[in-house]
This record gives structure tokens, C-alpha cells and sequence, in this order.
């Protein structure tokens, strides 16, 4: 994201401020780039000129708690619903009545959850894995290797000690954490310093922590409910150490028009990972709903 003339702004959206990274023809499709925990708007560096050079209108925000984004206390501030409308009003910042939208990790929760819920605003939908909210919540109570993956989430609710933990030693659990979980050299000595200045803001780290700590204040929609009518590929890395295939495929039965593309050798941060395919696959995918096909 060092060309094509990026910009930064802090816009306001849904009382908060974002603070978003664009660039991109203003006559070109939205794109929205959604990142995850405990990412920023730099995770996407791979991706987001070669959407550019394609000629959509990029926009790349660090969420809700992010980076220099607001960071409001209440944990209930960062439950989905709230969210999604930061995503909405931001697609209308800019002009726009729907948007093209990837997400990874909490990203594409966020995703999920605003092509199921609020799909007038949602042209087509990328997920980079992580499952459907509720698929996640229905399932994996079945699966005791996927509770044994996910007992983090139940660590980040309790208080104080995640903080200290996380912030203890300049970040370097956080560090530990990722380039456990990719390939080595997936992470240099330049991404680790970008991400400990994000995390080093103000009330960032608490910040991150309560979007796992807002589950316990918002009801999932049910399963058996219709799963998003948009278009949807989920792109998933078969290696990634915390999330089971099975619930890829799941996700991908809710659905109404989606596909699933496996990437055998990636594991959850395929976009850094793999960033040439990840990219041909998004490419190869808004392509098709700019041609109808």
C-alpha cells in the first residue's frame, strides 16, 4: 500500500471515528477490506493495489478499536450488530448503496453477519477462514478438538490478566502467536513493528480483547435460519491451527450461492501466506459479478 496514491482518513461513521485507508478511481465498485484479530488496514498490503490496478475504489479500514480508530469502554460497543453499522455507514460515506466485501478472521464475521442480516448492502462476499458465526457456535460443541483450538476465546474473557499478558514484554505473546500459527518468515521484522505500534495505541489491546468478550452479550442468529442469498467464496487455508475444516464446509451449506476453494499448504494467514493466489481468487471472483456471470 506504498503507491497508487494511498490516503488516510479518519471518517465517521455510526458515532466513531475509522481510521481507513483508500485509494482507487471514485467511479470504481467498492471494495471493502475487512481485517481480523489481532491484525490492522496492514494486513491487507498484499491485496490492496492489486484490486487498484484492477480499478476498484479500495477502502481499508482499521476497525472499531484498531490502531488510531475510536475505542469506546463498554463491551458492548463491539458487539456484531454495532459493528456491522460501522461497515454501512461507512458504504455510505462514500456514496454507495452495497459494496464487494472480503474479510479475514473477525473481518469476515463481520461479513457474515452483514450479508446475512443486512444483505441489501452486501454486491458479493469473500471469506478468508473463519466460519459463519453461527455455524461456529452450533458445531463446534460437537467437535472436542475445536473447543481445544478455541479455549483462547474463553482466556480473553476474563479481566486484566489477557491485558497483561498480551502487553508483557513488548507485545511478544501476540508476536509468538503469529508466527506460530503461519509459516516461517510469513511475519518480517517490518509487519512486527507495524503491528506493535497498532497495538501500543491507547487502549487497543483491552479494545481487541472485547470484541471476543462482546459474544457473551449478543444472541448468534440461528443456524436454521437462510444463510446469506449473496454470492459467496470462502477461500481456506487446510493448515490453519485454529479452525477445522469441518466448519468451513458448513459455512459454505448455508449459503445460497457459494463456493468453497481449498489451499492446501496455507494456514489461517493465507493472505500473507499465498498473497498471488489469494488475490487471482478475489479478482477472479468480483470479475464475475461485474460481467453477470
Amino acid at each position: 500500500m506504498d503507491t497508487y496514491g494511498w490516503k488516510k482518513h479518519l471518517i465517521r461513521v455510526n458515532g466513531i471515528d475509522l481510521y481507513t485507508e483508500m485509494a482507487g478511481p471514485e467511479n470504481g465498485e467498492l471494495v471493502l477490506l475487512l481485517h481480523g484479530f489481532p491484525e490492522c488496514s496492514y494486513g491487507w498490503k498484499k491485496q490492496a493495489d492489486a484490486l487498484v490496478e484492477q480499478g476498484y475504489r479500495v477502502v481499508v479500514p482499521n476497525m472499531r478499536g484498531y490502531s488510531k480508530s475510536s475505542k469506546p469502554e463498554p463491551i458492548d460497543a463491539y458487539t456484531l450488530d454495532v459493528i456491522a453499522k460501522d461497515i454501512i455507514n461507512l458504504i455510505q460515506f462514500f456514496g454507495c448503496e452495497k459494496a464487494l466485501v472480503v474479510g479475514h478472521d473477525w473481518g469476515g464475521i463481520v461479513g457474515w453477519f452483514l450479508a446475512s442480516v443486512y444483505p441489501d448492502f452486501v454486491q458479493k462476499l469473500v471469506i478468508l477462514n473463519v466460519p459463519h458465526p453461527a455455524v461456529f457456535v452450533k458445531t463446534a460443541p460437537f467437535y472436542p478438538l475445536q473447543w481445544l483450538k478455541s479455549a483462547y476465546i474463553f482466556f480473553f474473557q476474563l479481566p486484566f490478566l489477557p491485558e497483561w499478558l498480551l502487553k508483557r514484554n513488548e507485545y511478544s505473546l501476540l508476536e509468538k502467536l503469529m508466527k506460530a500459527t503461519a509459516h516461517p518468515g510469513t511475519f518480517d521484522e517490518k509487519d512486527m513493528r507495524v503491528y506493535k505500534e497498532a497495538w501500543a495505541e491507547k487502549g487497543s489491546v483491552t479494545a481487541m480483547l472485547n470484541w471476543y468478550r462482546a459474544m457473551r452479550h449478543q444472541d448468534f442468529f440461528d443456524i436454521s435460519a437462510p444463510g446469506p442469498a449473496v454470492p459467496v467464496r470462502m477461500l481456506w487455508g487446510r493448515k490453519d491451527a485454529t479452525l477445522s475444516l469441518i466448519l468451513a464446509k458448513k459455512s459454505v451449506e448455508q449459503c445460497g450461492n457459494g463456493q468453497l476453494v481449498l489451499i492446501d499448504e496455507a494456514t489461517h494467514w493465507l493472505h500473507h501466506e499465498y498473497p498471488e493466489i489469494v488475490s487471482a481468487w478475489i479478482s477472479r471472483f468480483l470479475k464475475e459479478e461485474a460481467s453477470g456471470s
